[in-house]
């Protein structure tokens, strides 16, 4: 059992009020919130040490680098990764997905072929087009079904010699679909297709390991994990990443520099240029041990008995319905209610004290499946209880009675 007054108690933003009432924080799908010791970290580093990394003999470079590349040890235990240099810090998921997508333009040929699903976010769809714009490569699409998942048959069929990259999220931002991963992976390497997976709505519910599920690319932000914005890893197979070419230049990622000539870092250097977001990776492996202190076991057994009880009470409401019902989700529901709109919702219960996402979840394609212009969307962290579920429910009838 969780611990709940204790972890509440854990993260200070929870003690806010918003409009006069208690903050009740339902949108830890943009982006989840920040424990003490995660915040700690920031000003641990820049009082105590703020030096640059790899780079300096004198002492405080020595402890940056090496508390810096203890965080890289974390991650690679953590996500089950073969070697460290597997790790590639960026600035998070969609940068990882840019740097691949970037690397395979140079890779792809004319008619070549990627898969993506219907259930991407944009950014693992917008990156996949610009390298069919410079490689010639086809895009192609798995498309869902009503319940939000995904058509295996119809994978099957998309899939061939000219298929060289798989582009799939693990967990859809908007609908909370836990794609069959595993399956979709080994398919694809049936017709020797990389598979680049899209985890920045699955590292937060569940633990990952990237040589069981055989990815070749696995992509996630530490933001979504109660760790800093603006960092997050590409996890590559050695094979792949040695094999794409450099994404950024600069300082860190070269091995000699001449005006004739540049050789390029090993991994993970090779992917690392400039000065890195190095107290924002020194607090990622903050929200890593956090994590691992309150047990992923425990974490979904919670956060799946507050989806079922959520989703219990939000089926009472007439006229709101559910767009995302697929077998296995994670803690996320999106929904409508007839003749509202999703914004005026949240606007109203936002007064309340209640923070939900509304729009089209930078997913545009899943709302034109459905027919929809956006979604409310409610989404739901270990911290988070169902009393403030209650709280919710009561907020939104009453929005729905001034809006009708």
């Amino acid at each position: 059992m969780l611990n709940i007054l204790k972890i509440r108690d854990e993260f200070p933003i929870l003690k806010r009020q918003i409009n006069g009432k208690p903050l009740i924080y339902f949108d830890n799908a943009a982006t989840s919130q920040k424990p003490r010791v995660v915040i700690d970290a920031f000003t641990e580093y820049y009082q105590n040490i703020n030096a640059n990394v790899h780079r300096g003999v004198h002492n405080l470079s020595q402890e940056a680098t090496n508390i810096y590349e203890e965080a890289r040890v974390k991650l690679q235990k953590h996500f089950n990764a073969k070697n460290t240099h597997e790790i590639i810090f960026t600035r998070g998921t969609t940068e990882s997905i840019n740097l691949v997508a970037s690397g395979f333009s140079q890779l792809l040929k004319k008619d070549d072929e990627i898969i993506v699903s219907q259930l991407e976010h944009h950014s693992n769809i917008v990156p996949w087009q610009i390298a069919c714009e410079k490689s010639g490569a086809k895009l192609k699409v798995i498309p869902i079904n009503e319940k939000g998942e995904i058509l295996l048959d119809a994978y099957k069929k998309l899939l061939s010699k000219k298929t060289k990259v798989v582009a799939i999220s693990h967990v859809s931002n908007t609908l909370g679909t836990i794609n069959p991963i595993k399956e979709i992976i080994n398919l694809a390497h049936k017709q020797n297709a990389a598979v680049l997976v899209d985890g920045a709505q699955a590292t937060s519910h569940f633990k990952v390991d990237v040589q069981n599920l055989d990815c070749d690319f696995y992509c996630t932000s530490a933001h979504k994990m109660y760790g800093p914005t603006g960092v997050g890893l590409l996890y590559g197979k050695e094979k792949w990443l040695n094999k794409l070419p450099v994404y950024h230049g600069g300082g860190e990622m070269i091995k000699e520099v001449t005006f004739e000539k540049t050789t390029y870092a090993d991994l993970p250097f090779k992917f690392e240029a400039g000065t890195p977001n190095i107290a924002g990776v020194i607090a990622f492996g903050k929200s890593i041990d956090y994590l691992h202190n309150i047990g992923f076991d425990k974490i979904i057994t919670y956060e799946n008995d507050l989806l079922e009880y959520a989703t219990q009470e939000l089926q009472k409401i007439p006229d709101l319905k559910i767009i995302g019902t697929a077998t296995h989700k994670a803690s996320v529901i999106s929904f409508i209610v007839e003749g509202i709109h999703p914004f005026d919702i949240g606007n109203i219960i936002d007064k309340l004290g209640i923070a939900i996402r509304t729009g089209n979840h930078c997913t545009q394609p899943i709302m034109q499946h459905y027919n929809i212009t956006g979604t409310a969307r409610a989404s739901f962290a270990f911290y988070n209880t169902k009393k403030e579920v209650d709280i919710f429910i009561k907020a939104l009838q009453k929005a729905i009675i001034m809006l009708s």
